[in-house]
């Protein structure tokens, strides 16, 4: 796989922040913006577990000149702040701060592109969407106006769906909490090369761009940019709350009411063909594509993957 040549200086995001609540207080959430601010097409761009927002790169300069692509650092991770308590790493609260900067940005159309982590928080947004609405009282014409509440539109799931694979959320869960410190950037970019061999290859370029926002520069030593403890809530998690969690993304996942494009890396220890397919069966708008010789997750940064998603979002129409 041929990485794309690594952006200019000019075709850089602004780097905005956005005052969120948790139950342990107040935390600044930082987002990458790209495009022209008053666009109100937006495109979320959501991350994978201990990436950043700038894993979208490639692809938000690709569709900048469409949309507001505007791509969050979760919580815990890149730019943004560390909770006060872990116990509050977890989907509920990623979704609350998605509704926080979804207000921020004010957009007359929203569209989706969730890798992994990120895939569970738009399904979870859009579950707690649809049981809002099915909830709410009626207030007859005191109520809002179906075009001034807040819909989902297109959305991309990568490598990502309702049922959650236990071997390889294992498989993650083993190396997230562990410190790595390393000596130089070399090191820390054949570390993360190791550990990520789902995303398939690369060349020199793309593996330092995938590693240069996962660690930071500290007295010296190279060590990962994300608060270890997000690791906790997910060693906590046994079988009911895995099977609880997938009905309420099940929900969410049926629930949606535009075009849904899922994406799997051949060899994926998270989305099965088999899950793949079901996910087509229990929402007739889904369609799928699976890409050769990548595992978990795609990068989204090849010309093929890169167009794969350019070319579903074309469809979306205007706001």
């Amino acid at each position: 796989m041929s990485d794309l040549p690594r952006l200019r200086s000019i075709d850089e995001p602004r780097l905005q922040y956005v005052m969120c609540a948790s139950p342990g207080g107040l935390h600044r959430m930082a987002y990458w913006e790209w495009g022209d601010p008053g666009n109100d097409r937006v495109l979320l761009c959501v991350h994978g577990l201990t990436r950043t927002g700038r894993d979208f790169d490639p692809l938000a300069a690709r569709l900048a000149d469409t949309y507001r692509v505007v791509c969050p650092d979760i919580v815990g991770r890149g730019r943004s702040d560390w909770l006060v308590n872990p116990d509050h790493y977890v989907i509920p609260q990623y979704v609350s701060d998605m509704l926080t900067l979804i207000a921020r940005l004010d957009p007359a159309r929203l569209d989706w592109v969730g890798t992994s982590m990120g895939g569970l928080i738009g399904m979870g947004l859009a579950a707690g969407l649809a049981i809002s609405a099915a909830m709410r009282p009626q207030r007859g014409e005191l109520g809002l106006e179906s075009s001034q509440t807040l819909g989902l539109g297109h959305m991309v799931l990568n490598d990502i769906g309702p049922s959650l694979n236990d071997s390889g959320l294992s498989r993650i869960a083993d190396y997230v909490g562990r410190q790595e410190t390393f000596d130089s950037f070399d090191k820390a970019v054949e570390y993360v090369k190791n550990v990520s061999q789902g995303f398939g290859p690369h060349d020199q370029a793309g593996w330092e761009d995938l590693t240069r926002y996962v660690f930071n520069r500290q007295n010296g030593q190279w060590v990962k940019h994300y608060d270890l403890r997000i690791a906790e809530p997910i060693a906590r998690q046994d079988a009911s709350v895995l099977r609880g969690a997938e009905a309420t993304l099940w929900a969410g996942f049926e629930s949606l009411r535009d075009p849904v494009l899922i994406l799997r890396g051949e060899t994926s220890d998270l989305l099965t063909a088999e899950s793949m397919r079901e996910m087509q069966q229990r929402n007739v708008l889904a369609r799928g594509i699976t890409f050769p010789g990548v595992g978990h997750a795609p990068t989204l940064r090849s010309a093929d993957q890169i167009e794969a998603v350019a070319a579903f979002l074309r469809d979306a129409p205007a706001a």
